[in-house]
């Protein structure tokens, strides 16, 4: 069931309540409400078509038309537009990954403007992604897919953004890879960043997250917390078709 829409969680970092969206003139979000606490790992899970991409492009401003409330560290973001959102520290990993043909791996990294203080160094992300390090020079298209996704999620740790949104990290990857991309988002906790993430994949979703939200027709249709997610795993495969 979805949470109540009244009154957000005192601790709650991000509040989303009654958000609608619309591309055109079609109808996509009806009513998202959800919230996600800081220092959380949180899924949106859903099939395709739910509206879970459309609901992170909704919080970061990217989508003209949304009613509702989008609140981050109780400023309300529903009217800014997607610079200023940037700046208060969310940030957007998109499935596509948006990697510049053009650009070297270390040129890619070093794209997108600092928005914040209290960015990850070079260094850091080299830790974090010792892949990236080793082929700092390569052009960004030739990486291996992991690589991308690497890079990608790498990128947009230099802004300063503490709170990531992450679409789709594992999709069309090695279980290898898959393993390592858990690895680092639960990295990532540990060094203190908040993460709403979009995941199909329930089984990869409940080795990095604390709480599921199952999203249907563009709404939060349930939560399931992650210790329940075993015992819930039935009707999960009813909600996800798999």
């Amino acid at each position: 069931m979805a949470e109540d829409s009244s009154t957000p969680t005192p601790g709650a970092l991000l509040s989303v309540r009654d958000l609608h969206a619309w591309y055109g003139e079609s109808h996509i979000l009806h009513g998202m409400t959800f919230e996600v606490r800081r220092g959380e790992v949180v899924t949106l899970l859903g099939r395709n078509g739910a509206g879970k991409t459309t609901t992170m492009r909704a919080i970061m401003g990217m989508i003209p038309k949304r009613t509702g409330s989008i609140a981050f560290e109780g400023k309300e973001l529903v009217k800014l537009s997607s610079d200023k959102i940037a700046r208060q520290g969310l940030a957007y990993c998109p499935e596509e990954r948006g990697i510049f043909a053009s650009l070297n791996v270390l040129e890619n990294l070093l794209l997108p403007p600092k928005v914040k203080d209290g960015g990850l160094t070079l260094e850091q992300i080299y830790a974090l992604f010792p892949n990236l390090q080793e082929r700092s020079a390569s052009q960004g298209t030739k990486l291996s897919g992991g690589e991308q996704q690497m890079l990608a999620i790498a990128r947009i740790l230099r802004t300063g953004a503490t709170f990531l949104l992450l679409d789709e990290p594992t999709e069309g990857l090695a279980p290898v890879i898959v393993q390592q991309i858990g690895h680092t988002i639960r990295r990532l906790r540990e060094q203190g960043f908040t993460i709403l993430l979009v995941e199909q994949n329930f089984r990869f979703a409940a080795t990095v997250a604390d709480r599921h939200y199952v999203v249907e027709h563009g709404q939060v249709i349930d939560m399931i917390p992650n210790a329940s997610i075993d015992a819930s795993s039935e009707k999960l495969r009813g909600y996800l078709g798999v």
